[in-house]
């Protein structure tokens, strides 16, 4: 039997903690239940690979919803809970402890974990993964003694904590597969610009390898790439993507397909239950297949979106991917669809930054990515919003010149 009025949320982040104050904020007075299997509070995760591992912020700098203020909220949290399973027929959920909480309604918020590739010598204590809290403090501790790295990955995770290594004085080497940087959420000429920002750090980066097995010794742990060559290290980070928790939902029945499928309500195919965040998949126009977006404003803002729901409230959450990165120092900002870009065009922006747009065939903006570019990419981030077309004027085609990358060394010297 359902328990009215009972909002149960599994999972205890940035879209379960922001879920929770809003159902509170919305005015729901019955009772909020929040599950985490992490035993600590909700944390962001962007300072996870910068912040943290320097330890310019602290683990308190990085709450999202502290103790205290759940407290004077009237929130129930349960760190430490795993949920094993939903019963949707009684509308309960079974714990690992062998308890049952009964909801009015469920929210899925339960994120993902780190892809394991299937590697020889993946087991060392000297291999990481960075998705927790505790992950990054242990990279803290690593980190310390300045490491040889060796971070298997050329993706957002990877690429921040190789920023982040350099300066703290370790020698970096990054592997990627694919032919450049940020391969799925870039276009080529940003991941051209990556490249070089990174190589002038003096990270060495290999694109087009992959990893084919790691062997420990006594001088430390040898990297070995399919071409045959080997680099030895003393850290090795796999960073090489993220899979959704959703097994707890396909359990269940619930409609899946790398994630949980949820419409614009962020409602799954059972009207009782929601999800958000890394785990939910989104029916967008532009995304066929759905829309899985692992961001921290989408983790922010689709939680809200689906507490709102879970009262009743009309929702309609249809965003505009939008996503930043800190490296070196640089920011980088995201907006918009950049696989759906046929050509890009860029241009300098006052202070020495960078504006890139990614136009399709039919000259309407898809995508913008900024780098330190402030006011401009918010007036880009609108032309993207708007499927605005993208202006001529000023701008110079990265199709029909040199790479927009190629004048990058000349930028980091000056």
């Amino acid at each position: 039997m359902s328990a009215p009025g009972t909002m149960l949320i599994v999972g205890a982040g940035q879209a379960g903690a922001w879920a929770a104050r809003t159902l509170r904020e919305s005015g729901h007075a019955g009772r909020i239940v929040l599950c985490g299997a992490e035993r600590h509070a909700p944390y962001e995760r962007p300072p996870l690979s910068k912040g943290l591992i320097t330890g310019v912020s602290s683990v308190a700098d990085s709450e999202v919803l502290g103790l205290a203020e759940m407290e004077d909220r009237a929130i129930e949290f349960l760190p430490s809970l795993e949920a094993v399973k939903i019963d949707p027929a009684s509308r309960a959920v079974l714990f690992g402890d062998g308890q049952k909480i009964s909801y009015e309604k469920l929210l899925l918020a339960t994120g993902g974990s780190p892809c394991r590739p299937r590697l020889p010598g993946l087991d060392s204590p000297r291999v990481h993964t960075l998705r927790t809290l505790d992950d990054a403090l242990a990279l803290r501790r690593a980190f310390a003694q300045a490491p040889r790295t060796v971070i298997i990955g050329g993706g957002w995770i990877g690429l921040e904590t190789a920023a982040t290594a350099c300066s703290l004085g370790c020698s970096v080497s990054v592997i990627e597969a694919s032919p450049r940087l940020c391969g799925r959420s870039l276009m080529s000429p940003v991941s051209e610009w990556l490249l070089e920002r990174h190589e002038a750090a003096g990270v060495r980066v290999r694109l087009g390898h992959g990893v084919t097995a790691l062997n420990d010794d006594a001088d430390g742990i040898r990297v070995r790439l399919d071409d045959g060559s080997v680099i030895v290290a003393d850290l090795v980070l796999v960073g090489v993507g993220m899979q959704p928790n959703d097994a707890l939902a396909r359990e269940a029945g619930l409609d899946c397909g790398q994630g949980v499928r949820v419409d614009a309500a962020c409602r799954t195919s059972d009207p009782h239950i929601y999800a958000a965040g890394d785990v939910a998949v989104l029916a967008h126009p532009r995304a066929p297949q759905g829309l899985r977006l692992e961001s921290w404003q989408n983790a922010q803002d689709q939680g809200v979106a689906a507490a709102r729901a879970m009262l009743g409230q009309t929702v309609a959450y249809m965003p505009v991917p939008l996503l930043w990165s800190e490296q070196y120092e640089h920011m980088i900002q995201i907006a918009g669809f950049p696989n759906l870009a046929q050509h890009t065009l860029w241009r300098a922006t006052p202070g020495g930054g960078r504006l890139y747009l990614g136009v399709d065939t039919s000259g309407v903006t898809v995508a913008a990515v900024g780098i330190d570019a402030g006011r401009d990419f918010r007036a880009a981030r609108k032309s993207v919003e708007q499927n605005a077309q993208a202006p001529l004027a000023g701008y110079q085609s990265c199709d029909a010149s040199a790479p927009a990358g190629s004048s990058a060394n000349s930028e980091l010297t000056a």
